[in-house]
């Protein structure tokens, strides 16, 4: 009989999650407004801190669509993405008829690059066109180089929308994710540390522009006492059955994304001795990641020319759930047509890298065989 299935980042219930979710039933608020909603932004709020609001909404990828809309993003307009992200980062910008600007990554970060950010935006601005925003992500949890990037775009009045879909609980000089940019994303999908099912949220500076994402995010309806609309709104907030499951999973977050660093331990013990495989890691005291996902770039020049394919393929052997790291935008079919600017640093974090299963909820037995697999593949 074949053991189950090892998952790369499966949902992790706390327990409490079907207390809300009951009483929104019993209490017939299953609409997109409701105790739940409004109790999910206040956790968040305290959450996240710096006097920031919330704005609780159905996925990261709405969130960053009314965040590029409020921006000031529209047709023709151009707006620089990280290149080695998901799809959700930079689709929206597609959907506002808007030209994606693809910058390459670090090594230390694997997160956008100072160095290729000035590029590109000295480039399109020498060219006539300065970019309306500049979206950065926050990849596998690793903050990305704020300092840099938030001084050269407040030097250039651009402003930054902050992906932290994955990066929720992340810290940079003890200031949480999701606080640095102009708009702050959050993303509560299946996968994530914490889970609503499907979901996200924009961290907002302000009252004003929270209640300009909520504005937007419910069809943009006018104050009138009959259906009155003005400007294009759009079906994109949470519902009150979703909150529930958040209010739940907020009980938890911390205890995740403690055993999320705990299983990244994990992994820099079991590959110290092995020459080759580098886990990532912070590389100062300044960058706090949540691990959401642990990964791995093998060098197969120092490995026996064992590659990250034949570690993803050993594990799927022993039905365990591994995944090549984000191929990067400006590779990717859709994308291939859009200025690139950078040097292959992604390229090659895509040819080595591979993520391992990093869930809250695995278990003593789960790692054992990630580490039998490991070791056979290895001897």
């Amino acid at each position: 009989m074949s053991q189950d299935k090892i998952w790369l980042s499966s949902p992790h219930m706390g327990g409490t999650e079907q207390d809300f979710v009951n009483e929104a039933f019993a209490t017939n608020w299953v609409a997109p407004l409701g105790p739940n909603v409004n109790g999910f932004e206040a956790d968040l709020k305290s959450y996240q801190g710096e006097n920031k609001e919330v704005a609780v909404l159905s996925s990261g990828t709405a969130a960053i669509h009314l965040a590029l809309i409020q921006a000031g993003v529209g047709p023709g307009d151009e707006v620089i993405c990280q290149s080695f992200t998901f799809c959700g980062s930079a689709n929206p910008i597609l959907y506002l008829g808007a030209t994606p600007i693809l910058v390459d990554s670090e090594t230390q970060t694997w997160n956008m690059c100072p160095k290729a950010l000035m590029e590109a935006v000295e480039d399109r601005m020498a060219k006539g066109k300065k970019p309306k925003a500049i979206l950065a992500v926050h990849l596998y949890g690793m903050p990305y180089k704020v300092d840099e990037i938030h001084a050269f775009a407040k030097a250039k009045n651009i402003p930054v929308i902050e992906d932290s879909a994955e990066a929720l609980g992340s810290t940079y000089k003890g200031v949480k994710c999701g606080n640095f940019g102009d708009y702050g994303i959050l993303s509560f999908n299946g996968n994530k540390i914490i889970t609503t099912s499907g979901g996200g949220a924009m961290v907002c500076p302000s009252q004003e522009i929270k209640n300009k994402t909520v504005f937007l995010a419910t069809q943009a309806r006018d104050n009138a006492p009959h259906y009155q609309h003005s400007e294009v709104g759009y079906n994109y907030r949470m519902s009150n059955i979703s909150a529930g499951i958040g209010r739940g999973q907020m009980q938890v977050l911390d205890k995740h994304i403690a055993l999320r660093r705990g299983m990244n331990a994990f992994y820099q013990n079991l590959f110290k001795d092995i020459d080759g495989v580098e886990v990532q890691v912070e590389k100062t005291d300044d960058y706090y990641s949540n691990h959401w996902l642990s990964a791995i770039l093998v060098e197969p020049s120092q490995t026996g020319g064992i590659t990250r394919e034949d570690i993803r393929l050993a594990l799927e052997k022993d039905n365990i759930e591994s995944r090549p790291l984000w191929k990067p935008m400006h590779m990717q079919p859709l994308y291939k047509d859009f200025p690139y600017y950078g040097n292959g640093v992604c390229e090659e974090l895509f040819e080595k890298g591979l993520c391992l299963p990093s869930g809250s909820n695995l278990t003593d037995a789960d790692r054992e065989r990630i580490k039998d697999s490991i070791a056979s593949l290895f001897s």
